[in-house]
């Protein structure tokens, strides 16, 4: 015999027994009524001749009935299971899923907290030991919570208490769903343990239990038609708007101009009109309406016939951009203002790193059209050395090319250097010619007559 809710009947026990028990023990003062029968009231009748306010307990066919629906009732709060398989215990693998859709509120609380509720129930639904029984027939369960990576909460073990706590340490993760890997963990541990693991008997495969709400990333990625996952769905809408990707660019030619891409995805059957909020450091720059379209449901073309084609599900997408004018650092926001069931997909951010025009060092022995070509470029300082300069400055009294790297690129214009490229300065390299040996870059033959036509 088990009990699911065994501290809600001892509460109510605790506070409806004494109060009917009260009841007995009181002298009351009843008002007159006429009735059929006075079988059950005979001795009521003699307490109307008692003046102490408490009386003694007598036998009563009332209250024997009285105390046998309340102990019914009690029993009934207490949620009594009996166990009428028998043999050795089942174990069972809890896969938790904590991935950033388990946060949507399209149920009470979260998502999260619905699947903590439902797996918490099911670990107390698990078979205790028989107290009549000389082996250990209880039933072990496991705790594995996944996102982008899967996590053991706690091995297999037949202690509720213990399990329930790595049920609520469970907490909200930001990645995706990432299945496999959850369940290649899950049946390494479920594989039947034989003789030898805790003196138990060979066992069956473990039950695998997915609490989740379906939206797993590497679906593709699980065996189709495995017979021992059992999914609780958790969840009841679909409708979604996200940001998916976002990118902030620098012009080259002007630094200061700025272009944000950004594409929205709506994951419901309709198209979904909302403002977008670009802010940059806190403060609003602009915001515009968009209408985001609806998810298209596709066809999976394959060999197959049209009948076993699968139904690909693509959420509509939408891209924007911006054009803005920022001569600074900063940060980047961009914001749906629109109330989903999601709300940690609604924003998106990137840093923007102040405009900075390079610094080049030429080496060359001389290229006229090179050094034009660079002085018409939009960088802050250009210093040119010969390769002997280059090749000594290691040697040099202020060696700044190894100490201070004040270079943003080097340009070798037609001329190796003698000593090993692991004796380079750090630096991003243009190579006019053939480039230093060591640097993984293989020429098998010379380069000859080679033409650049603008």
């Amino acid at each position: 015999m088990q009990w699911l809710t065994p501290l809600t009947g001892l509460y109510a026990a605790a506070v409806t027994v004494p109060i009917l028990l009260l009841m007995y023990f009181l002298k009351l003062k009843r008002q007159e009524r006429i009735i059929s029968s006075t079988l059950l009231w005979k001795r009521a009748i003699q307490d109307l001749q008692v003046n102490a306010p408490f009386q003694k307990m007598r036998r009563n066919i009332l209250l024997l009935l009285q105390i046998l629906i309340l102990a019914a009732l009690l029993l009934s709060l207490a949620g009594p299971i009996a166990s009428m398989t028998g043999g050795p215990g089942k174990r069972h693998v809890l896969l938790i899923d904590r991935s950033a859709s388990m946060n949507a509120t399209d149920v009470d609380d979260s998502r999260l907290a619905q699947a903590k509720e439902q797996a918490t129930l099911y670990v107390e639904s698990l078979r205790d030991k028989n107290a009549f029984s000389l082996q250990d027939n209880s039933d072990q369960a496991m705790i594995i919570t996944f996102d982008d990576h899967s996590k053991v909460l706690c091995n297999f073990t037949s202690d509720k208490r213990q399990l329930i706590e790595a049920i609520k340490q469970i907490t909200p993760g930001e990645g995706k769903s990432t299945l496999s890997e959850a369940v290649m963990v899950a049946r390494a541990f479920a594989q039947s343990p034989g003789e030898e693991t805790n003196s138990r008997s060979a066992q069956s495969a473990a039950q695998l239990v997915l609490f989740s709400d379906g939206r797993i990333d590497d679906i593709g990625k699980l065996e189709s038609g495995s017979e021992d996952l059992l999914f609780q769905k958790i969840g009841q809408s679909g409708e979604n708007i996200a940001i998916t990707a976002m990118q902030a660019r620098r012009s080259y030619e002007n630094p200061e101009e700025v272009t944000l891409f950004a594409t929205l995805a709506n994951y419901g059957d309709t198209d979904q009109k909302c403002q977008l909020q670009l802010s940059i450091n806190n403060n609003v720059y602009a915001v515009k309406p968009v209408t985001i379209p609806a998810r298209l449901m596709t066809d999976n073309p394959t060999d197959t016939p049209d009948d076993n084609a699968k139904t690909i599900e693509k959420p509509g997408e939408l891209a924007v951009n911006y054009d803005l004018t920022h001569n600074e650092g900063g940060v980047l926001e961009m914001r749906l203002l629109s109330d989903d069931l999601l709300a940690c997909d609604n924003a998106a951010w990137a840093v923007l790193a102040p405009p900075k025009r390079l610094s080049v060092l030429l080496v060359t022995e001389g290229n006229v059209v090179l050094k034009t070509v660079l002085q018409a470029c939009p960088i802050a300082k250009l210093a040119e050395c010969t390769p002997d300069e280059f090749e000594n400055a290691e040697h040099s009294e202020g060696a700044v090319f190894y100490n201070q790297h004040p270079y943003d690129i080097i340009i070798l214009d037609d001329c190796v250097p003698v000593k090993p490229s692991s004796k380079l300065p750090r630096c991003r390299y243009l190579v006019f010619g053939r480039p230093p040996d060591g640097i993984d870059i293989t020429v098998k033959e010379d380069l000859e007559s080679q033409v650049i036509i603008d």
